[in-house]
């Protein structure tokens, strides 16, 4: 009998509902679509909270008037039906984020107006500031607030008629601000996903097991948490884990969902099932929303039978992190994705492909969810990892052709940043080092022996301008992969 037909007569039946269910950590408040059982992403909620909501206020920055004749963005603008439509779009993504809004419905133009704001902000700073400024002239304002609003994170949002190269020029190098020039009324939704990120990286905590040590560190340029416990917590816990229905149903989802299985028996599952279970519950003990665990004395070792790479795929599928070899700086980007994107990153080990001066990217873990969390899962096959050849990894298939970004985050303030496109899914006999393996045409790159990070990310998708916004707002430096 195979392992599919094994699972289906050991295991309880159990729907596999799709629905709505939310992330378990407080900065995430993401309602993710997922694929998975009832339980798989219900079963910690509430844990790793942070307790509170970011809290971001919004304010328009024009004069009182509701058409400006002769003058920008001119008389056809509507400056009070603009700022409801924007005002809508921030409300609603709000809601989709998790952020605690505050709109200041009337707008600020008088010096005592905007006097009056800034002592009020000075007074009870919130996490973030969104400005939307919906006049030329309204730029000195625009100019004094930045100056005065503290260290408060702020994002200005000038639409297409509101600003020329003069006035942004003006605002340019302001310190954790960035300015979006833009005729996209949409825009503003993915301003307040930045604040929030900035916000809630300042929340969050990521779990690193490694060595002997038990120490938090503070990432100063993102106020990030790194709570260091001893790697031998990890094989404490795994003895003390007791089988139980949810392990058996994770199980049971992977065996089927699987385009195929190749090495992994059903006790292999299981154990990797349980890995998930073990990741979660030391995430929500250390209030963490994120673990990274150094994988390679314990399998090197011996020291378990099954490695952590099915619970990685798992965990980023639902926006948390899961990262490998104990490496904070890829647990932290992976992290970074997931907030700002609002999608996992595929960590691996680069391997340039010196005939095709392509890159291949491998490892024997990758998330499934790579278009989004609320997306449908890309194909995969379930294999053994690939040093150990033990346990449960996951051979998930990449498009050809589709656009990819590369990024990850270098210790202590710079986000290494490039762009590419899929040249090849790379599975079967060709793939002899890890699971999944993805070749990548890196743009701009003359040799790919160049690149200069382990443990880069692939994401799905071209998204190297958000980064350079967000980088600028959270006062980050840019630097080519």
């Amino acid at each position: 009998m195979n392992i599919v037909g094994s699972l289906r007569n050991s295991i309880a039946p159990a729907a596999l509902s799709r629905r709505e269910v939310l992330g378990v950590a407080g900065w995430s408040a993401l309602t993710l679509k997922m694929g998975l059982l009832d339980f798989a992403s219900s079963l910690f909620a509430g844990e790793a909270s942070s307790g509170r909501k970011p809290r971001v206020q919004v304010i328009f920055v024009r004069p009182e008037s509701d058409r400006y004749r002769m003058s920008w963005p001119g008389a056809s603008f509507d400056a009070e039906a603009r700022q409801a439509e924007y005002t809508k779009t921030l409300v609603a993504a709000a809601a989709k984020l998790g952020v605690d809004l505050e709109v200041r419905p009337l707008p600020l133009d008088d010096a005592d107006s905007i006097a009056a704001f800034l002592e009020q902000t000075a007074k009870s700073p919130p996490d973030g500031l969104f400005a939307s400024v919906l006049h030329l002239k309204s730029w000195p304002r625009v100019e004094y607030i930045l100056k005065n609003r503290g260290s408060v994170p702020t994002v200005v949002f000038s639409p297409l008629g509101t600003s020329f190269a003069k006035q942004l020029q003006s605002v340019r190098g302001a310190p954790k601000a960035f300015v979006a020039s833009t005729p996209d009324p949409q825009w503003p939704a993915f301003g307040l996903r930045m604040l929030r990120a900035v916000a809630a990286v300042k929340q969050s905590g990521i779990c690193i097991v490694a060595g002997n040590v038990i120490e938090d560190r503070l990432v100063k340029a993102l106020g990030l948490r790194l709570r260091y416990v001893p790697l031998k917590r990890w094989t404490d816990e795994l003895k003390t884990a007791a089988s139980t229905p949810q392990m058996q149903e994770i199980a049971k989802y992977y065996a089927l969902e699987a385009k195929d299985i190749v090495e992994p028996k059903t006790e292999d599952l299981l154990a990797a099932a349980k890995n998930y279970i073990v990741a979660r519950r030391i995430m929500a003990a250390e209030k963490c929303q994120g673990i990274s665990v150094d994988c390679f004395p314990l399998l090197n070792e011996r020291r378990v039978a099954c490695g952590p790479c099915l619970a990685w795929s798992k965990l980023l599928d639902e926006g948390l992190v899961g990262g490998c070899e104990g490496d904070a700086d890829a647990a932290i980007s992976l992290l970074l994705s997931a907030l700002l994107l609002g999608r996992p990153g595929f960590m691996h080990d680069p391997a340039p492909n010196t005939l095709r001066n392509t890159l291949i990217g491998s490892h024997c873990t990758c998330p499934t969810r790579l278009d989004g969390f609320d997306k449908p899962h890309a194909p995969f096959v379930l294999r053994s990892q690939a040093e150990s050849a033990s346990g449960v990894a996951m051979e998930v298939r990449w498009r050809p052709g589709q656009e990819i970004t590369v990024v990850k985050f270098r210790s202590p303030d710079t986000l290494a940043l490039g762009t590419g496109r899929v040249v090849a899914d790379v599975s079967g006999p060709a793939s002899t080092a890890c699971r999944t393996a993805v070749e990548v045409k890196v743009n701009g790159l003359a040799d790919a022996r160049s690149i200069k990070d382990d443990h880069l990310l692939f994401l799905s998708g071209k998204s190297d301008e958000q980064w350079k916004a967000y980088a600028e707002l959270a006062g980050l430096k840019v630097a080519p992969v």
